[in-house]
């Protein structure tokens, strides 16, 4: 069978991180308009639409924990700017300065370079979209010698997909498509050893579109030093589906130590440190009880594992819950989902908890917090559901999920 060759590996693995800097730079961008940072500027008796000064911008980098000094924000966004997402509004230089400088994305002036390989791009983060925001039964469970792979897919499968869709005119065209894909580091063989085939191969994405991304992750991944990447497969199979970080709830589950604004408890003897591992492998987490996914790329040779131990403090029945006068108490909580999921991670078996929130998710926004136990699900009763089938409802389901908590009075 047709092998990948490792001058293919390392053009999808560069590819792969164009990818990653891409979805890290639409996502700052967002977010700086939310702040209102980016407006329009009047320089030199002349408006300039939708810019932000550079300056500033370093501060907000700064405040906001992207990066731990100037000097580190600036290199970010001259790492932008080598990769064509922002520029200086004169174009006059190509080195980002902290300066009064006026500076704007791509996107916002129209000058962002759609080439074939964005093309690419934009057509598998939508096709990632659509496989994960519908109810399709491509992306599955599945084993490969003894190894389960979640949202795994067979290559003949997703070209049926692909043409019962309207997504490819004949197989060749969706096998063409596929193969696009694979070369520009979007999708992969579960074990990185084939290219696409129109057969039972197993494949799976190996970009999580919707994980939010610390922008320190793009110095680590081109100095080389990236570790677990946003969805890569390890060769030696060695995760189970519990190790995929195709999830809308961790969104920032591993963290430099000093900074750690996705904890479910205290910076203290539950945080770990693991050794960095090689970009395109994952450490195993089989013994995980809870729905936790791999490490994402992270700025420094280690990583923080955040939150190894349940936050419960005693073991909790479904028996207790549902008693008359327990202390306990129910909340309906409504969380709409942004572009980057739920912001939460759900852990257990009968029933589920809340194992961490993300401060800045929607999740909190809506009120749900950490040891809360998960009742219903969009008016389903999931007390007796494991982790992976509460993951599973609000996945498959819309966007605005209505959660009945279980909320302990103490």
């Amino acid at each position: 069978m047709e092998k990948i060759g490792s001058s293919m590996k390392r053009k999808a693995t560069a590819r792969q991180h164009k990818a990653e800097v891409m979805i890290a730079g639409e996502q700052l961008r967002l977010r700086l308009h939310d702040s209102k940072l980016i407006k329009d500027r009047r320089y030199h008796l002349r408006t300039y639409p939708n810019c932000f000064v550079a300056q500033e911008l370093i501060d907000w980098l700064i405040s906001h924990k992207e990066a731990p000094d100037r000097a580190t924000a600036v290199r970010l966004m001259q790492h932008l700017m080598e990769h064509d997402i922002v520029h200086q509004v004169c174009d006059k230089c190509s080195v980002f300065k902290d300066a009064k400088l006026l500076y704007r994305f791509r996107k916002d002036d129209g000058t962002f370079p759609f080439n074939s390989e964005v093309k690419v791009f934009i057509r598998g983060q939508r096709l990632y979209e659509q496989l994960i925001s519908g109810r399709s039964s491509v992306l599955q469970v599945r084993e490969e010698l003894g190894v389960a792979y979640q949202r795994s897919f067979p290559g003949c499968q997703m070209i049926d997909w692909l043409l019962q869709n309207g997504e490819a005119e004949s197989r060749r065209q969706g096998l063409e498509l596929c193969r696009a894909l694979l070369e520009h580091g979007i999708i992969q063989h579960v074990s990185l050893k084939h290219h696409f085939f129109d057969g039972a191969l197993l494949y799976q994405f190996c970009i999580n579109f919707r994980r939010r991304r610390r922008l320190a992750e793009l110095l680590t991944e081109s100095d080389g030093d990236a570790v677990g990447g946003a969805g890569g497969a390890e060769g030696a199979g060695a995760h189970t589906q519990e190790n995929f970080t195709d999830s809308p709830f961790t969104l920032r589950k591993n963290l430099p130590q000093g900074n750690s604004n996705f904890l479910s408890v205290q910076p203290t003897k539950e945080i770990r440190v693991m050794s960095a591992v090689r970009r395109g492998s994952w450490p195993s987490q089989q013994n995980s009880p809870g729905g936790y996914l791999p490490p994402v790329p992270l700025c420094s040779a280690s990583l923080a594992k955040c939150n190894p131990k349940s936050v419960l403090r005693r073991r909790v029945t479904c028996r207790e819950l549902l008693s008359p006068g327990g202390p306990f108490i129910k909340r309906v909580l409504t969380v709409v989902g942004d572009a980057v999921g739920w912001g939460f991670v759900v852990r257990g078996s009968s029933p589920c908890y809340i194992q961490a929130v993300d401060p800045g998710g929607p999740a909190a926004a809506a009120g749900v917090k950490v040891r809360q136990f998960v009742y219903q699900v969009n008016g389903l009763c999931v007390l007796h559901l494991d982790y992976r089938a509460v993951t599973k409802l609000v996945m498959t389901g819309p966007r605005t999920v209505v959660l009945e908590m279980m909320e302990p009075l103490d």
